[in-house]
């Protein structure tokens, strides 16, 4: 199977208008029955997947074999089969996507490495030869893969892959018909997407690929597919383990510049924090004076607040994207140490209302958050 029928665009809307006919009920009601049945049991990735992959294998000859796609083409049935596992993915998702706390380590371990290794990895250290550098390409790349969780289904973040891949892989095929370079495959190929991803820190990285591999249909995980994906995961482990011999550096100028990112990275976001720190008067003073919130927000607090998007160096968003990221994570954290509190938003409002109550919440968010991270 060839990498484009892999990515052909399904129509999502026709099958859900299929759905929508009467004749449909009983795949309406075998597709219902399947998502209820993940309330029934506790949260297993490896067992999910495994009910996902079964449970698409049974509907696609189902489906090939119902009155509402008689005579129907091989792509229409294969678009039907995308179209399901869109549906079903986009309803499991909360439960399918980092769902562990192992999951949610992974992610903010890698997540905070690379913030360090942002500060000081060039391409030199990843043997990237100068004949393939191309800053411009590698941004294009780049924001591909920070697309990654603006999606629930695993089709569409692998797409992002794809798209990133797809980027660099045109790169070195340019630069071979322009120049004497030939390019030595994947020993070119790694080095630039750990750099690209290095530069992206896609979020939650680890989780997206544990998604993709889990919850892909599996009979998609093919071809150029399968080679991007594995390449993709190649670097995060590249990543992860990264240490000074990886980067053809000495151990002191490693720790020395691991230290120097960390402190870097600290005085950031200490900077930004100081936000908390406003008092009623000033947040009356900005609510009331729009004009007011750029000087009074100027420097330390909101340095971007009464900036324009033309005005921002790569730089700034670069730190901007950081931030975002940090955000993230620990939103996730606190998402799922409350989960396993069981409060409704309700509750949670009413408790806060109590300062003793509101100090024995706090401790019990920080042991459930505790608990979630080892």
């Amino acid at each position: 199977m060839d990498s484009s029928s892999a990515f052909s665009q399904p129509n999502f809307y026709d099958f859900l208008n299929r759905m929508r006919h009467p004749a449909s009920a009983d795949l309406v009601r075998a597709i219902k029955s399947f998502i209820v049945s993940f309330s029934f049991h506790t949260t297993d990735a490896e067992n999910d997947s495994r009910k996902l992959q079964d449970f698409l294998v049974t509907m696609e000859s189902t489906i090939k074999e119902h009155p509402l796609w008689a005579h129907a083409s091989h792509e229409e049935i294969d678009s039907a089969v995308e179209g399901l596992e869109k549906y079903v993915m986009t309803k499991l998702f909360n439960r399918t996507f980092a769902s562990s706390p192992e999951d949610v380590k992974a992610d903010l371990y890698i997540s905070e490495k690379i913030r360090l290794l942002q500060h000081f990895v060039r391409p030199d250290h990843l043997d990237v030869p100068r004949v393939l550098r191309n800053e411009a390409s590698w941004l294009f790349a780049a924001k591909e893969l920070q697309k990654i969780n603006s999606f629930k289904v695993p089709r569409e973040k692998l797409l992002c892959i794809m798209n990133c891949c797809r980027i660099i892989n045109n790169l070195l095929l340019n630069i071979s018909m322009s120049t004497n370079y030939v390019p030595a495959g994947a020993d070119d190929f790694l080095p630039v997407l750990i750099y690209v991803t290095i530069k992206a820190n896609p979020p939650q990285l680890h989780s997206n690929l544990k998604f993709i591999q889990l919850f892909r249909r599996q009979s998609k995980l093919v071809s150029e597919v399968e080679y991007y994906l594995t390449n993709l995961i190649s670097a995060e482990t590249f990543i992860t383990n990264i240490n000074a011999s990886s980067l053809s550096m000495e151990e002191s100028e490693f720790q020395e510049n691991m230290q120097s990112a960390k402190i870097a990275n600290e005085e950031t976001v200490t900077g930004h924090s100081s936000v908390l720190q406003l008092s009623e008067d000033d947040a009356t003073t900005m609510r009331r004076h729009g004009k007011e919130i750029h000087v009074n927000l100027e420097g330390c607090l909101y340095p971007f607040m009464g900036s324009e998007a033309k005005e921002l160096t790569t730089e700034d968003v670069q730190q901007l994207l950081r931030l975002y990221q940090q955000v993230v994570t620990r939103y996730t954290m606190l998402t799922k140490a409350l989960a396993r509190l069981s409060l409704h938003e309700e509750q949670l409002l009413h408790i806060m209302k109590d300062p003793a109550g509101s100090t024995e919440l706090k401790k019990e968010i920080e042991k459930r958050i505790h608990e979630g991270a080892k």
